[in-house]
């Protein structure tokens, strides 16, 4: 496999000077994070003109990875070339389905299973219900299948997202990504980093992703009394503030973001379910934390492959972003120093984060996480 990754950025693309000897027709997949209004029809015809053999996707962003930093207003790009794998990729669109249920189930049917090791996916993600959409997937998917991926971004505008496949990105659009040879070697990583506090507890009233009730008591009066003064903050001081859904003793919480509350309903939305029956705690930001999370999620690749991967996919929840400002660079600089320069390093901060928990499990749907997933072609 040959990598090669560009920023677009002021009407130019600047090439990575670590990029291996590339030949840009040779290009069988271009992955392009950016910003929502740089994704237009000049710019596809302009990145098709470059890479004129490749399948292109694309999503819209809350801020792009290139490399060791972080920018806004670019476009991430990632040129791949494999020897032996190959690729079959699935595209829909939310409006034609039911449910973001059906639409993942669609997704993985339509990917065969015969030497497939990932299914990296691209989603909508103003108008797709990640934890439905996850959940589509587990339907169909074997377990030593790795799926990854995240939800397209638009800032901090929470508005409208872009997909597209081959197209100019439109709404509602979910790309599924299908890597398949025995040449394939797949890793991934998910670590918050956030810690808990007070007491665990069960959810005892919620619809999908609104949480009514825990323990018996109202949920948003309860959380309220753990605020304090970031009380008079809401709904903004949630960000440093999300629920653990805890699953087990020895495994990572997984995050879940509010994304409003409900005065007169006294409710909270989340950025994913929030399972009635389930034992949740509250969590708090501890900044340190949060970038040794990120350093940690790339240990984990590590350990998974026995080896640096030769491109490392990075998505992170834009409400990381804003929590950490201007130390953001510090998470995507702790992976790049435990990586080091051999490895192409590329991703986005979007709306909710897809990766196991555990190795080669089923996928889950993250807020608040940093997610790695490392990709090798051995030949």
């Amino acid at each position: 496999m040959k990598t090669a990754s560009y920023l677009f950025r002021n009407n130019n693309f600047v090439e990575n000077p670590k990029n291996d000897f590339f030949n840009e027709a040779n290009a069988q997949l271009v992955l392009g994070f950016g910003n929502k209004d740089l994704l237009n029809s000049d710019f596809f015809e302009k990145l098709k003109s470059k890479f004129p053999n490749a399948q292109i996707a694309l999503c819209s962003t809350a801020g792009e990875i290139f490399d060791k930093q972080v920018f806004d207003n670019s476009v991430s790009i990632s040129a791949l070339y494999f020897e032996k794998a190959t690729l079959k990729i699935s595209k829909v669109n939310i409006e034609n389905f039911e449910s973001s249920f059906d639409v993942g189930k669609m997704l993985v049917k339509e990917l065969s299973e015969e030497k497939l090791k990932l299914v990296f996916v691209m989603s909508d993600g103003a108008k797709v219900n990640g934890s439905e959409l996850v959940k589509g997937f587990h339907e169909f998917k074997s377990k030593n299948i790795l799926v990854t991926g995240g939800l397209a971004g638009d800032g901090t505008n929470f508005k409208e997202t872009i997909v597209g496949l081959n197209e100019v990105p439109k709404s509602g659009n979910i790309v599924a990504i299908g890597f398949y040879g025995n040449s394939l070697q797949c890793s991934h990583g998910s670590i918050g980093g956030w810690e808990t506090f007070g007491l665990e507890r069960i959810v005892t009233k919620s619809d999908k992703n609104i949480l009514y009730e825990i323990d018996s008591k109202n949920a948003l009066d309860l959380y309220k009394t753990y605020l304090g003064k970031y009380t008079e903050e809401l709904p903004s001081s949630a960000l440093l503030f999300p629920l653990a859904i805890i699953n087990s003793d020895n495994e990572q919480p997984i995050v879940r973001t509010i994304l409003s509350i409900d005065e007169e309903a006294k409710s909270m939305t989340f950025a994913g379910d929030i399972p009635e029956g389930s034992k949740v705690r509250f969590m708090k930001a501890n900044f340190d934390k949060l970038i040794d999370a990120a350093s940690n999620a790339a240990s984990n690749c590590l350990e998974l492959q026995n080896q640096k991967p030769q491109i490392a996919l990075l998505i992170s929840c834009v409400g990381r972003k804003i929590i950490l400002s201007n130390r953001i660079d510090e998470e995507v600089e702790a992976v790049a120093e435990i990586f080091g320069e051999e490895t192409t390093i590329t991703g986005f901060y979007s709306y909710g984060e897809i990766s196991p928990l555990k190795p080669f499990t089923n996928c889950e749907l993250h807020n608040q996480t940093m997610t790695i997933t490392g990709l090798n072609e051995i030949v």
